[in-house]
């Protein structure tokens, strides 16, 4: 468990930060903008579980815990041999993420056009927090374009941005409130 005692370290004042294995990076490498974003997803998260409850609220909190998960993975680079076996994103927490989505959708009125973000608080919310996750997947694939990184945790983010879309739904009614894209309703 993490034990902080003091926030500030001054160690990285100038432009480096430290990661899991204690090798230090410069604050704009890909793998520290792969976790960085997971990061702003969860924070996102947290502005939509204003709106949450009962179920829903749960789910939330448990995918913000496993996003911490997906940030400490991709925080430590992969090693043959590490001295500490590093937390590791699974293929189960990718399965309970494609479980929850079939759950919800099988709920949801039938999608009969593009979706606009919006329609309630929290829909908006959800909607905000699948586009950063989507912005997250992307590092990811930029990271992976250079060093080796877990492949659940792609796996992950593009379920968990899925996830976002079929919970927007529902918060919106079930699909009901959804707000239509309308191609060319304003030429």
């Amino acid at each position: 468990m993490v034990k902080l005692t003091r926030i500030y370290t001054r160690t990285g004042d100038k432009g480096d930060t430290g990661l899991g294995d204690g090798t230090r990076v410069a604050k704009h490498d890909l793998r520290v903008e792969a976790f960085g974003t997971v990061d702003e997803a969860n924070a996102t998260l947290g502005l939509a579980q204003l709106h949450a409850e009962g179920e829903l609220a749960e789910l939330l909190s448990r995918v913000q815990n496993d996003l911490f998960d997906v940030g400490a993975d991709l925080c430590t680079p992969e090693q043959e041999n590490p001295p500490y076996p590093p937390l590791r994103v699974t293929a189960g927490q990718v399965e309970y993420l494609e479980a929850r989505i079939d759950a919800c959708n099988a709920e949801l009125a039938t999608l009969r056009s593009f979706i606009l973000p919006g329609g309630t608080p929290l829909a908006a919310h959800l909607h905000l927090a699948r586009t950063v996750a989507r912005r997250a997947e992307r590092a990811v694939t930029a990271l992976m374009t250079e060093q080796p990184v877990n492949p659940e945790v792609l796996r992950y983010l593009n379920r968990l941005s899925d996830l976002l879309f079929v919970l927007a739904r529902r918060a919106n009614g079930n699909g009901e409130r959804d707000v239509l894209w309308v191609p060319g309703a304003n030429r």
